[in-house]
């Protein structure tokens, strides 16, 4: 028995303008679209439900293919420092939440960000200080490639004045060499590695809160990167499982961090293990920082730190230890990197190991990038994981980072897609705004939330290739192009239905649209009653 969907504009997304009036589902499948007519006629002795979409528009289900679905979790519940406009505004909030702790407790906050304030200064350790002694703090950077401690974190870290820069790290230091508090890629893992781990029940919740918030956002997906951290491999994935599919169905795709990848192989699990929900996906890794802390690795220093061309978080021979070790299984890769020196080193590192299988291999960002870095991606079977979202964020500061130049040649979509370089989207929530809506905008758009103005109008995307990124490409990069990205005959079930046609709204408006509900395989997982418009 099975569902008939009908009542709004639906689009297959198969082609440009590519409608069906009807969609009958089975069993979590797509077992048919035409005219309603012919749906009533053919399957009238197998329908049991009839969703009447009341004018509402269904579109193939949204799907971010970068994100981090705990920490976006844990920025719900957390103090969220994302939206503060100074660093007074900062220190207020950690002063109030301050109060509220026991002594000796963690207070941990996420998302300031120095570039959105009219003073662009580094809080440090001493103002932190003031605030408490008795409680160790840790406020993560947006880009979360840095972070601020006090003196009480350093202390149980044991970071002094004689401690020595990590391998990709960096401690930022008074003129007397004493450590500010701010730390650098993986100089912040010193104090994160001993932070305390989180319950279980605690893990369990945040992942719970998360997926909610993902659904209401019209996403039926998302491939994460979550497993090494908190409690290690086996304790997040159990977290992931506890709720999927049991609670809500939604399918998360799971990277696997280099530092637990032999957990996964120990366990027994290979690539595309863990069944729709929970599926574990290529090898995570990180190969430069962030263009907000000047540690994204680029060919030419910064513009505004001429002795600073970013930092390169593992040796050129330790990263192709980290793929030939994910080749052993016939792995995939998934690799961070944003600045131009990165790209090339993992794109050559890439043709060098190809993978011998049909799995797909991805560069996460790759933001900055120049025309002999094109010409090499050209040449290798990547997918490049990109978010549009960071466009809007990063101007009009990127260009004093980068210079106009540089500038010109970054964050170049239309130009990725003319070249025939497949391309997947997501949002890398919480460092952004998760909503596919406002990436959607972002792609079609490119105006700065800052200042308002068009960056790089020459690589705007249109609507229809905005929505194919969140839908086809995030399916492609998974090698799921068969049967997931578009709403057609032995497809998944899974839709996003928005109260208006994107296709037809002005671009400015595609993030004021509402999600009218969210299904996936089949079933209602977010459902939004609007003017009785869904029912």
């Amino acid at each position: 028995m099975g569902t008939l969907w009908y009542g709004g504009k639906i689009y297959t997304m198969k082609q440009v303008d590519d409608l069906v009036e009807a969609v009958y589902t089975e069993k979590g499948k797509i077992i048919a679209t035409g005219s309603l007519a012919e749906l009533k006629t053919n399957y009238r002795d197998k329908i049991k439900q009839i969703n009447d979409l009341k004018e509402n528009i269904m579109y193939p289900g949204f799907v971010d293919s970068h994100l981090h679905i705990i920490g976006h979790g844990e920025k719900l519940l957390r103090v969220d420092l994302s939206m503060m406009e100074s660093a007074e505004q900062v220190l207020d909030a950690i002063a109030k939440k301050v109060k509220e702790l026991n002594k000796d407790e963690w207070l941990i906050a996420d998302g300031w960000n120095e570039n959105q304030w009219q003073d662009k200064r580094i809080i440090d350790k001493r103002e932190l200080d003031q605030l408490t002694s008795d409680n160790p703090v840790m406020l993560t950077r947006i880009c979360r490639h840095a972070v601020i401690v006090n003196s009480k974190a350093l202390e149980l870290a044991n970071i002094t004045a004689a401690s020595k820069d990590p391998q990709g790290g960096r401690i930022i230091r008074y003129e007397n060499g004493e450590p500010t508090g701010y730390l650098l890629d993986q100089a912040q893992e010193l104090v994160k590695n001993i932070v305390p781990a989180v319950s279980q029940e605690k893990l369990e919740k945040t992942t719970e809160t998360a997926i909610k918030d993902l659904l209401s956002k019209g996403l039926v997906g998302g491939h994460t990167e979550d497993l090494a951290y908190y409690s290690g491999f086996s304790s997040t994935l159990e977290a992931f499982r506890s709720i999927l599919p049991h609670k809500f169905k939604f399918r998360a795709h799971l990277l696997v961090h280099h530092n637990v990848f032999h957990d996964m192989i120990s366990a027994g699990y290979r690539y595309g293990d863990g069944g729709d929900y929970t599926t574990l996906g290529a090898m995570k890794v990180f190969s430069d920082g962030a263009l907000g802390g000047r540690t994204a690795w680029l060919s030419e220093p910064y513009e505004d730190d001429p002795e600073n061309a970013g930092i390169p978080i593992h040796s050129e021979v330790m990263l192709e230890r980290l793929i030939q070790q994910a080749r052993e299984f016939n792995h995939p890769i998934a690799v961070h990197a944003i600045g131009d020196m990165a790209v090339w080193q993992v794109a050559n590192l890439l043709k060098k190991y190809p993978l011998t299988n049909h799995y797909r291999d991805r560069i996460i960002h790759a933001q900055i990038v120049n025309k002999e870095v094109i010409e090499l991606l050209k040449e290798i079977d990547v997918v490049l994981d990109i978010q549009p979202t960071f466009v809007t964020s990063d101007f009009p500061w990127v260009i004093e980072r980068i210079g106009e130049k540089r500038a010109e040649q970054s964050y170049p979509w239309k130009t990725f897609l003319n070249e025939n370089i497949a391309c997947a989207a997501g949002s890398d929530a919480p460092i952004e705004e998760v909503s596919p809506l406002n990436g959607i905008k972002a792609f079609v758009t490119r105006k700065s939330s800052i200042d308002g103005n068009t960056y790089g109008e020459s690589e705007q995307l249109s609507v229809y290739e905005a929505i194919s990124l969140y839908t086809k490409g995030s399916a492609y990069v998974i090698n799921h192009e068969h049967d997931r990205g578009i709403i057609e005959k032995d497809y998944v079930a899974d839709f996003t239905i928005l109260t208006e046609d994107l296709f037809s709204i002005e671009p400015d408006r595609i993030d004021q649209v509402e999600v009218a509900g969210t299904v996936v395989a089949g079933e209602w997982m977010y459902k939004k009653i609007e003017k009785n418009r869904v029912r």
